[in-house]
């Protein structure tokens, strides 16, 4: 659930959250889904099937998703809010203020479909008359430096779909945490990761062969000539770009990201590329060092720019510039795009409507600005209220779970309780709105307005560089369904949109707000302690606060729960990675752990009562597997597997193996299918 990122935007201008009532949502959704349930499935065996088994029995994937269930239904439902608001700004004379007009003229310039194609290359020709213009390789380093743009989440995302070979990540510096410095982070792939190029196996044998007809498709659109002989050398490119890439296993060791380099020092270290023009051309050359994240990638795709021929780059910049922009060309690019990433990568069955596209677009480039607005209408004071007493509720139980451990030393203790102390806890919105006063925008140039947008994040990123940290900074916008923990920042954000049924209800019963919300609160607490949030302090910094012995064991706990779902295998021959995916495992073990510490104290000795013919404990475990229902198409979830930090959700909902209380609540004995002895529960906090 969390994005590994580790800080975000600065933003610059409060404004108000309440100034509109909030509008009540049309009905209220029941406690608990009991018709979902298979109640013929025992609990011990299949929990996720027990708690969701009706609905996985009868729940259809819309044609335009690759995935569905809990999240991707409330981003559904928070899209539709978001679209009235949204176009209630685009509308002529509208009076919500200069920031709104812009979310208005965005949307309507991307989804004024028939202006778009009608303008057909014209938009676009200047970038290509530029890459066509480039005459020698120190003018190739002066194009990939001005094309840099600013990317978040180097942790998750080892590889950056644009047009550069580079990606840049401005962040708190890993040994100054009070202070911004920049990251440069390999990419330069139009496939998700490295071994769909260098994977052997049919099923990837065959996305290259895909992806090769379409680089020659795209082209042929475009009326470039020789389209195939030219797919052939670009994908041949990106073959070579992706042998250069670390693995996803080497990306997320942020030991292995402790790089820091001198300017001066990149032509030495990674000659081929003409740095200096480089740095130069993209507004860096001011900078004393930069951290390398993966230093044998920049290496390697240094030297790749050196070694192959001039010719060949332009061909590779030509075709990533029009892929990179299909979305505001004519139609035939849009739909050769949805072709390949839409059909062939994750299996959706058609183009998500228009509109829908048309939130996304504005929610990237004015996510704040729509912010403002949605917060206004969908986010309540009184719910705000609510979930900070369950944060501060759940805090504590963590808190009380880490003075508890008799494996940890008390001066570990003493760091992990200072930590805890510290963690700033984000609720619905920023503190502080981002202003968008520099970005330009068109109600007619879709394409203008796109690459205005990716300009004025990359000018905003840069302009944070060697500046203080913010810790108050938010990574996501309030209509986003999900949540973050921010390790450097050692915060957390609940954007508005997640606060609402199915994981926040007000009025709810506690066992079902604790089951859902409370859970998701405690995971994100949880990554400040996982495998990777752990090597982080109170401050943010990158330091060792553990002794030899609570770090062995801390170790020995997260090793038996990467066994536990290596074994687990969602598709024949391919099994989650349980050491990819082991922060997650971490986190929802002990969050839903912590979660259920809560709701007991919530109680305050009461004795919990009945939610639809379930006893509380029962309802708080049933409730947080609810949240992880879940379909895929087969190349998505294939595509999970592989590249995600994330289990599938199933064996995320069955992990409640690992805790004692799940047996006790539905009397688990050994035999069952998913029974753990007591030595083999991994209950790392």
């Amino acid at each position: 659930m969390r994005l590994r990122v580790l800080l975000p935007i600065l933003a610059a201008i409060a404004v108000c959250a309440c100034s509109q009532p909030a509008r009540k949502a049309a009905a209220a959704s029941p406690p608990l889904d009991k018709a979902g349930m298979d109640l013929a499935v025992a609990p011990g065996d299949d929990f996720f099937a027990y708690a969701n088994g009706a609905w996985d029995r009868t729940a259809v994937i819309p044609p335009e998703r690759s995935t569905w269930g809990t999240f991707a239904q409330l981003a559904e439902l928070t899209q539709q809010r978001t679209r009235d608001i949204v176009e209630a700004a685009a509308k002529d004379g509208a009076q919500e203020g200069p920031a709104a007009r812009k979310v208005g003229d965005y949307y309507t310039a991307f989804t004024d479909e028939a202006g778009i194609d009608a303008k057909g290359l014209a938009p676009i020709q200047p970038r290509l008359s530029a890459i066509a213009a480039i005459a020698d390789k120190a003018a190739l380093a002066r194009d990939l430096g001005a094309n840099l743009r600013a990317d978040v989440d180097p942790m998750n995302a080892t590889n950056f779909h644009t047009d550069n070979l580079f990606g840049l990540w401005v962040s708190p510096d890993l040994h100054q945490a009070d202070v911004n410095v920049g990251y440069l982070l390999q990419g330069g792939l139009g496939m998700p990761d490295r071994d769909y190029y260098l994977g052997a196996d049919a099923k990837m044998v065959a996305y290259q062969q895909a992806y090769l007809k379409h680089i020659a498709a795209v082209l042929r659109l475009a009326g470039v000539a020789d389209p195939d002989g030219k797919a052939a050398r670009i994908l041949g490119l990106e073959r070579k770009i992706a042998a250069a890439h670390v693995s996803r296993a080497d990306s997320e060791d942020v030991h292995k990201a402790d790089n820091p380099w001198a300017l001066a020092d990149f032509a030495r270290k990674a000659p081929g590329l003409d740095w200096a023009g480089y740095f130069r051309a993209a507004g860096l050359d001011g900078q004393k060092r930069l951290y390398v994240w993966q230093p044998g990638a920049i290496t390697g795709l240094s030297a790749l720019v050196a070694a192959e021929p001039l010719d060949v780059w332009k061909d590779y910049l030509a075709f990533h510039a029009l892929d990179h922009h299909a979305d505001v060309l004519p139609k035939a690019f849009r739909d050769e795009n949805f072709a390949f990433y839409g059909q062939t990568l994750t299996g959706a069955l058609e183009p998500r409507p228009r509109w829908k596209r048309g939130i996304d677009a504005v929610n990237g480039a004015l996510g704040d600005a729509v912010g403002q607005l949605y917060v206004a209408r969908w986010f309540p004071p009184a719910a705000k209220a609510e979930v900070q007493r369950m944060v501060a509720n759940i805090e504590a139980a963590f808190g009380r779970r880490i003075e508890a451990l008799a494996w940890m030393a008390p001066q570990t203790k003493a760091k992990a309780e200072a930590k805890l102390k510290t963690l700033y806890v984000g609720i619905g919105y920023p503190e502080h709105w981002r202003d968008y006063g520099a970005l330009a925008v068109a109600r007619d140039q879709a394409l203008a307005n796109f690459d205005a947008a990716e300009r004025n994040d990359y000018r905003y990123a840069v302009g944070k560089l060697g500046r203080p940290v913010d810790k108050s900074e938010w990574w996501m916008t309030p209509q986003t369904v999900n949540a973050v923990n921010l390790p450097m920042q050692n915060g957390l954000n609940f954007p508005a949109a997640i606060l609402q049924p199915p994981f926040y209800q007000a009025g709810a019963d506690p066992a079902v707000n604790y089951g859902a919300i409370g859970t998701t609160i405690g995971h994100e607490i949880s990554h400040s302690f996982d495998d990777q949030g752990s090597q982080f302090d109170a401050s943010g910094q990158l330091a060792n606060w553990w002794t030899p012995a609570d770090a062995a064991h801390f170790k020995a706990a997260g090793e038996r729960l990467a066994q536990e779902f290596d074994g687990y295998e969602p598709l024949p021959g391919l099994h989650v990675n349980g050491h990819q995916t082991l922060s997650e495992n971490i986190a929802d073990v002990a969050g839903v752990a912590a979660s259920l510490d809560a709701y007991h104290a919530a109680l305050g000795g009461r004795a919990p009562r009945a939610v639809e013919g379930l006893g509380g404990d029962q309802a708080f475990f049933v409730k947080y597997a609810q949240t992880w229902r879940f379909k895929a198409r087969e190349p998505a979830l294939r595509r999970q597997v592989l590249t995600d930090g994330h289990a599938p959700a199933p064996y995320r909902a069955d992990t409640v193996r690992n805790l004692d209380a799940w047996y006790t609540a539905f009397a688990v004995k050994p035999g069952a299918k998913l029974y753990l002895a007591p030595p083999d529960r991994a209950l790392v906090w």
